[in-house]
Protein backbone atom coordinates (compact mmCIF):
# COMPACT_ATOMS: atom_id res chain seq x y z
CA UNK A 1 0.00 0.00 0.00
CA UNK A 2 2.54 2.35 0.75
CA UNK A 3 4.62 4.13 -2.39
CA UNK A 4 8.42 2.80 -2.21
CA UNK A 5 10.95 5.28 -2.95
CA UNK A 6 11.61 4.15 -6.56
CA UNK A 7 8.45 5.89 -7.32
CA UNK A 8 9.69 8.99 -6.46
CA UNK A 9 12.58 8.69 -8.44
CA UNK A 10 10.57 9.03 -11.99
CA UNK A 11 12.30 11.58 -13.63
CA UNK A 12 8.78 13.12 -15.35
CA UNK A 13 7.70 15.35 -12.69
CA UNK A 14 4.64 16.53 -14.94
CA UNK A 15 3.23 12.65 -15.28
CA UNK A 16 4.10 11.93 -11.79
CA UNK A 17 1.71 14.89 -10.51
CA UNK A 18 -1.11 13.23 -12.52
CA UNK A 19 -0.27 10.07 -11.42
CA UNK A 20 -0.41 11.20 -7.77
CA UNK A 21 -4.61 12.12 -8.02
CA UNK A 22 -5.71 9.47 -6.15
CA UNK A 23 -2.51 7.98 -4.12
CA UNK A 24 -3.74 9.06 -0.02
CA UNK A 25 -1.41 11.19 1.91
CA UNK A 26 -1.13 10.00 5.50
CA UNK A 27 0.69 11.90 8.29
CA UNK A 28 0.90 10.57 11.99
CA UNK A 29 1.33 13.09 14.80
CA UNK A 30 1.57 11.51 17.87
CA UNK A 31 -1.44 9.09 18.36
CA UNK A 32 -3.37 10.84 15.78
CA UNK A 33 -3.24 9.53 12.06
CA UNK A 34 -5.20 12.01 9.63
CA UNK A 35 -5.13 11.11 5.43
CA UNK A 36 -6.56 12.12 2.62
CA UNK A 37 -6.99 11.48 -1.25
CA UNK A 38 -4.59 13.48 -3.30
CA UNK A 39 -7.12 15.88 -5.59
CA UNK A 40 -5.25 18.81 -6.68
CA UNK A 41 -1.51 18.84 -7.38
CA UNK A 42 1.12 21.09 -9.35
CA UNK A 43 4.55 19.80 -11.02
CA UNK A 44 7.63 22.27 -10.65
CA UNK A 45 10.46 21.11 -12.76
CA UNK A 46 13.49 22.22 -11.36
CA UNK A 47 16.63 24.46 -12.73
CA UNK A 48 14.76 24.71 -16.17
CA UNK A 49 11.43 25.78 -14.43
CA UNK A 50 11.04 29.95 -14.06
CA UNK A 51 8.35 28.88 -11.37
CA UNK A 52 10.44 26.61 -9.29
CA UNK A 53 12.89 27.63 -6.13
CA UNK A 54 15.66 25.93 -8.01
CA UNK A 55 15.55 27.68 -11.32
CA UNK A 56 18.81 28.58 -12.81
CA UNK A 57 20.34 25.95 -9.90
CA UNK A 58 19.21 28.61 -7.36
CA UNK A 59 20.70 26.73 -3.44
CA UNK A 60 19.75 27.92 -0.49
CA UNK A 61 19.27 26.87 2.92
CA UNK A 62 15.53 26.42 2.11
CA UNK A 63 15.51 25.01 -1.18
CA UNK A 64 18.61 22.41 -0.33
CA UNK A 65 15.72 19.93 0.29
CA UNK A 66 14.55 20.04 -3.65
CA UNK A 67 17.75 18.94 -4.48
CA UNK A 68 17.64 15.53 -2.57
CA UNK A 69 16.97 11.99 -3.91
CA UNK A 70 13.23 12.07 -4.52
CA UNK A 71 10.39 10.73 -1.62
CA UNK A 72 11.43 13.58 0.57
CA UNK A 73 9.14 15.85 1.70
CA UNK A 74 9.91 19.79 1.42
CA UNK A 75 7.72 22.23 3.71
CA UNK A 76 7.98 25.63 3.30
CA UNK A 77 6.25 28.71 5.16
CA UNK A 78 4.51 30.85 2.13
CA UNK A 79 3.71 34.57 3.13
CA UNK A 80 4.90 34.27 6.47
CA UNK A 81 2.12 32.16 7.39
CA UNK A 82 0.64 29.23 5.47
CA UNK A 83 2.94 25.92 5.30
CA UNK A 84 3.19 24.08 1.99
CA UNK A 85 3.66 20.84 1.29
CA UNK A 86 5.66 19.38 -1.82
CA UNK A 87 7.06 16.13 -2.53
CA UNK A 88 10.51 15.85 -3.90
CA UNK A 89 10.86 13.76 -6.62
CA UNK A 90 13.55 11.97 -9.03
CA UNK A 91 17.33 11.61 -8.34
CA UNK A 92 19.72 13.55 -6.46
CA UNK A 93 20.69 17.13 -7.62
CA UNK A 94 17.35 17.25 -9.49
CA UNK A 95 15.37 19.63 -7.56
CA UNK A 96 12.01 18.43 -9.11
CA UNK A 97 8.93 18.77 -6.67
CA UNK A 98 4.64 18.35 -6.93
CA UNK A 99 3.27 20.76 -4.67
CA UNK A 100 0.04 19.21 -2.79
CA UNK A 101 -2.98 21.54 -3.53
CA UNK A 102 -6.16 19.82 -2.40
CA UNK A 103 -6.88 17.11 -0.40
CA UNK A 104 -9.82 14.60 0.22
CA UNK A 105 -10.33 14.08 4.01
CA UNK A 106 -10.42 10.55 3.86
CA UNK A 107 -9.03 9.01 7.88
CA UNK A 108 -9.32 11.10 11.58
CA UNK A 109 -11.89 13.27 10.17
CA UNK A 110 -12.86 14.80 13.59
CA UNK A 111 -9.01 15.14 14.33
CA UNK A 112 -9.28 17.22 10.53
CA UNK A 113 -12.19 19.44 11.74
CA UNK A 114 -10.93 20.30 14.87
CA UNK A 115 -7.69 21.21 13.34
CA UNK A 116 -9.05 23.49 10.56
CA UNK A 117 -11.81 24.54 12.88
CA UNK A 118 -14.94 23.35 10.43
CA UNK A 119 -16.92 20.72 9.36
CA UNK A 120 -15.76 18.30 6.51
CA UNK A 121 -18.65 18.82 4.40
CA UNK A 122 -16.78 22.70 3.34
CA UNK A 123 -14.57 22.25 0.40
CA UNK A 124 -12.35 25.05 2.31
CA UNK A 125 -10.97 22.31 5.22
CA UNK A 126 -8.59 21.02 2.72
CA UNK A 127 -8.49 23.29 -0.63
CA UNK A 128 -5.63 25.26 -1.66
CA UNK A 129 -2.23 23.83 -0.27
CA UNK A 130 -2.19 25.87 2.66
CA UNK A 131 -5.76 24.39 3.60
CA UNK A 132 -4.68 20.92 3.06
CA UNK A 133 -1.41 20.75 4.99
CA UNK A 134 -3.09 22.41 8.17
CA UNK A 135 -5.27 20.23 7.57
CA UNK A 136 -2.83 17.43 8.00
CA UNK A 137 -1.09 18.55 10.48
CA UNK A 138 2.30 19.10 8.08
CA UNK A 139 4.35 22.08 9.34
CA UNK A 140 8.32 22.73 8.79
CA UNK A 141 8.69 20.41 11.07
CA UNK A 142 7.76 17.65 8.30
CA UNK A 143 10.56 19.35 5.90
CA UNK A 144 13.28 16.72 4.67
CA UNK A 145 10.75 14.09 6.41
CA UNK A 146 11.28 10.79 4.35
CA UNK A 147 8.07 9.40 2.74
CA UNK A 148 8.63 6.30 3.39
CA UNK A 149 8.47 6.72 7.46
CA UNK A 150 6.11 6.41 9.55
CA UNK A 151 5.46 10.40 10.39
CA UNK A 152 4.35 11.19 6.36
CA UNK A 153 3.69 8.75 3.73
CA UNK A 154 1.72 8.20 0.95
CA UNK A 155 -0.16 5.32 0.04
CA UNK A 156 -2.01 3.45 -3.20
CA UNK A 157 -5.59 2.57 -2.27
CA UNK A 158 -6.16 1.85 -5.89
CA UNK A 159 -8.40 4.87 -6.23
CA UNK A 160 -7.74 5.54 -9.87
CA UNK A 161 -9.20 8.55 -12.26
CA UNK A 162 -10.10 8.57 -16.17
CA UNK A 163 -8.17 11.48 -18.44
CA UNK A 164 -11.71 12.58 -18.38
CA UNK A 165 -11.84 13.09 -14.79
CA UNK A 166 -8.67 15.24 -14.94
CA UNK A 167 -8.58 18.67 -15.63
CA UNK A 168 -5.26 20.16 -16.17
CA UNK A 169 -4.38 23.88 -16.15
CA UNK A 170 -2.19 26.87 -15.61
CA UNK A 171 -0.49 26.69 -12.31
CA UNK A 172 -1.87 29.14 -9.73
CA UNK A 173 0.24 32.27 -8.25
CA UNK A 174 3.12 31.99 -10.52
CA UNK A 175 2.84 35.21 -13.35
CA UNK A 176 6.42 36.06 -12.54
CA UNK A 177 7.25 33.11 -14.39
CA UNK A 178 6.89 34.83 -17.77
CA UNK A 179 6.11 31.92 -20.74
CA UNK A 180 6.13 29.21 -17.94
CA UNK A 181 3.51 30.63 -16.11
CA UNK A 182 1.05 29.34 -18.82
CA UNK A 183 2.43 25.48 -18.82
CA UNK A 184 -0.74 23.77 -17.99
CA UNK A 185 1.56 21.69 -15.27
CA UNK A 186 -1.73 22.06 -12.23
CA UNK A 187 -3.86 19.09 -12.35
CA UNK A 188 -7.24 18.49 -10.57
CA UNK A 189 -10.39 15.81 -10.48
CA UNK A 190 -13.09 17.49 -11.75
CA UNK A 191 -15.89 18.36 -9.62
CA UNK A 192 -14.23 17.66 -6.19
CA UNK A 193 -15.05 19.70 -3.80
CA UNK A 194 -11.49 19.88 -2.43
CA UNK A 195 -9.82 21.38 -5.19
CA UNK A 196 -9.43 25.08 -4.90
CA UNK A 197 -10.40 27.55 -7.36
CA UNK A 198 -10.19 28.23 -9.75
CA UNK A 199 -11.53 24.64 -10.33
CA UNK A 200 -13.53 24.53 -13.47
CA UNK A 201 -11.97 21.61 -16.34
Amino acid sequence: MKLKSEYYLNEDVVALAKDLLGKVLYTKIGDEITAGIIVETEAYFGVKDKASHAYGGRRTNRTETMYAKGGIAYVYLCYGMHHLFNIVTAVEDEPHAVLIRGIEPLVGIDIIEARRRMPVTKGAIAAGPGSAAKALGIDKGFNAKHLEGDEIWVEDHKIRYSDNEIAASPRVGIAYAQEHALLPWRFFVKGNKYVSKPNKG
